[in-house]
């Protein structure tokens, strides 16, 4: 029996110099025997459950032990703590709730002004829906039917002379107020269309360069280059009616007008080398240009100062401003533009009598303002007002101290539906067919030397050909 218990000893004191863990102890049981224990740690316990933990408690322990693991997901991967730690570390919970309240915040700003904006869209339309309404319902003044002149299926323009065998038929009435507005004390009225009788141009005949009647023809548009990039989607290009020295009068001149640092002027010794993109003179313009309402004249550079009412003259050969001059009360960067917008506020222009300046004020409400002006010094020689509205058109051209207004610039078959004579002070409808080839025309001067129409249509330099009818 003694040999059983030394054993059993031995195998104990081994098995605690493999774990280290175990305890062994000796004591006296009551009826006087030697009586030996010992301890090993369990591998599957820490510890033995604590009198006071219960089922209840250890399930509650768990269910916040998962909760921890979803709100360490929620908070975008962020480790949290031990429950017991939280309290006294910054968590990633609050502050991921303080960032979605600020984002909410942001989001409810941006809200209230999407619905503001909404609001005065509604309210303009409505504004424009009443004023249609007034329209449509206020009669309109009886015109005795005019007398047009019309050609059979038989005729072509280009085919030959014109034929004798012209008819005569009655106009039909066609309801223009949608396009025009009679500005009067204290509002507008409808402007009713008179087309007059006319001679149609002989287009197989020599040009009449001499004369100042009305347009009566603009030719197909003649393509002469196509801009390389996107920064001449639209612009500018001009030939000085008055060219002076160091440059001839076949010089070309270009502005690319997309950028909001419009300065380079690039020049052209002749068309052949504005078609095949060689210049031969650039200028820097000591202040960015204003879209595309550039104009050259007498050996100098006009054009409107960016973010301003304010007109420059550049000196070509001098290469520097010679004068500038604010153009009284006019609109700018996007109060009175064309209607296809690129802040075309003022638009300069030349013809046979001279510089003029179009655009509109708020006196004017929006109606176009033609304004003569000293092509030395800016000064406004005289102003008259119109009967149309600025942004009702796409652009305009001057000839002969006549204004003449385009309605489309997208439209590939548009006309040229409005004039006003500064002689006379009095403007008319008229319809002149006009062609938007390549559906953006941003751009549109008369060069009364070569007696065409200048554009820009859509990355396309182009020209027009005109025919004036007899001088009256």
């Amino acid at each position: 029996m003694w040999f059983l218990a030394t054993l059993f000893v031995s195998c104990l004191l081994m098995g605690t110099q493999v774990q280290s863990s175990a305890s062994f102890r000796r004591s006296n049981e009551r009826n006087g025997r030697c009586q030996y224990s010992f301890t090993v740690d369990s591998p599957t316990e820490a510890s033995c459950p604590s009198p006071g933990s219960s089922p209840e408690m250890e399930s509650l322990k768990s269910r916040l032990g998962l909760l921890e693991a979803l709100v360490t997901r929620l908070a975008g991967g962020e480790v949290v703590t031990e429950f017991s730690r939280s309290s006294g570390s910054q968590s990633g919970l609050p502050n991921a709730c303080n960032q979605a309240t600020e984002e909410k915040v942001q989001l409810q700003i941006e809200k209230q002004r999407l619905d503001r904006q909404v609001q005065d869209l509604q309210k303009r339309m409505e504004e424009l829906r009443q004023e249609a309404e007034k329209l449509r319902n206020k009669p309109c003044t009886p015109q005795p039917p005019s007398r047009v002149l019309i050609n059979d299926n038989s005729f072509r323009p280009g085919s030959g002379p014109v034929p004798s065998h012209l008819i005569s038929i009655p106009e039909k009435k066609e309801d223009h107020s949608s396009d025009y507005e009679h500005r009067e004390s204290p509002g507008y009225r409808e402007l009713t269309a008179v087309v007059t009788e006319i001679s149609f141009p002989n287009l197989d005949g020599p040009a009449d360069i001499t004369g100042c009647g009305d347009l009566v023809w603009v030719g197909e548009p003649e393509m002469h280059r196509k801009a390389d990039n996107i920064a001449g989607k639209y612009g500018v290009w001009m030939q000085d009616p008055e060219a002076k020295d160091p440059y001839g009068s076949e010089m070309v001149w270009r502005i690319d007008a997309v950028g909001s640092d419009m300065r380079q002027l690039f020049g052209y010794e002749n068309m052949e080398k504005l078609t095949r993109g060689f210049p031969t003179k650039v200028l820097l313009l000591p202040e960015a240009v204003e879209s595309t309402g550039a104009t050259m004249y007498g050996g100098s550079f006009y054009y409107q100062r960016r973010l301003s009412r304010t007109l420059i003259r550049y000196d070509l050969l001098s290469e520097s401003i010679a004068a500038r001059r604010d153009l009284p009360h006019a609109g700018f960067h996007g109060q009175f533009p064309y209607s296809w917008g690129g802040y075309t506020d003022i638009d300069l222009a030349v013809d046979e009598n001279g510089l003029w300046a179009i655009y509109s004020t708020n006196k004017a409400k929006g109606a176009i303002v033609i304004s003569q002006l000293d092509p030395h010094s800016l000064e406004v020689k005289g102003t008259w007002e119109t009967n149309i509205r600025k942004t009702t058109v796409a652009n305009t051209f001057m000839i002969c101290g006549k204004l003449y207004a385009i309605a489309s610039y997208t439209s590939p078959n548009t006309t040229v539906n409005y004039m006003y004579d500064t002689a006379t002070s009095q403007g008319k409808a008229i319809s002149v067919p006009f062609k938007n080839r390549y559906r953006y025309n941003s751009m549109v001067d008369y060069n009364p030397v070569h007696r065409k129409l200048y554009a820009w249509d859509n990355y396309h330099i182009v020209s027009y050909k005109v025919r004036l009818g007899k001088q009256e």
